[in-house]
């Protein structure tokens, strides 16, 4: 098809442009903002449940002295829990708190109305609905990969 972008390079500029606007949303740190692995670790047990230290570390790629420290963290702000694991006593689980969920659920309203600042300020009603019309595309795009 002539004229068709090189998908090569709309790769690149997908994820570069895709990666500045993750990093400029995760920039703007309010008041007892979680930590990266803090983040992450609360995100997974929200998504996941329930879920050990080591498992933790293993999905994160970090090691077990850093998830724990990570844990450690979280528990002693009330936003996870550890308890006994029901099939084996010497391990403890981790699951979020209802605290926890709140701190996810605030950070993603905080982020969708930063976006909704942005796009208010910054686009045309025609770019909007541009906007609007690549949504759908994305989504495909992310269960793709």
């Amino acid at each position: 098809m002539a004229g068709s972008p090189d998908v090569s390079d709309l790769a690149g500029s997908l994820r570069v442009c895709l990666g500045l606007l993750v990093r400029r949303l995760r920039q703007v740190k309010t008041q007892g903002e979680l930590t990266m692995p803090e983040s992450s670790a609360l995100a997974r047990l929200s998504r996941g449940g329930r879920a050990t230290s080591s498992e933790l570390a293993r999905q994160e790629q970090i090691s077990p002295q850093s998830m724990g420290a990570t844990l450690g963290a979280l528990e002693a702000r009330g936003l996870i829990e550890r308890r006994p694991d029901p099939g084996d006593g010497r391990r403890a689980v981790m699951s979020i708190t209802d605290d926890g969920e709140q701190i996810l659920r605030d950070r993603r309203a905080q982020s969708t109305e930063r976006l909704a600042r942005a796009l208010a300020a910054g686009f045309t009603t025609g770019e909007l609905d541009q906007l609007a019309a690549v949504v759908p595309l994305l989504e495909r795009l992310a269960q793709g990969i």
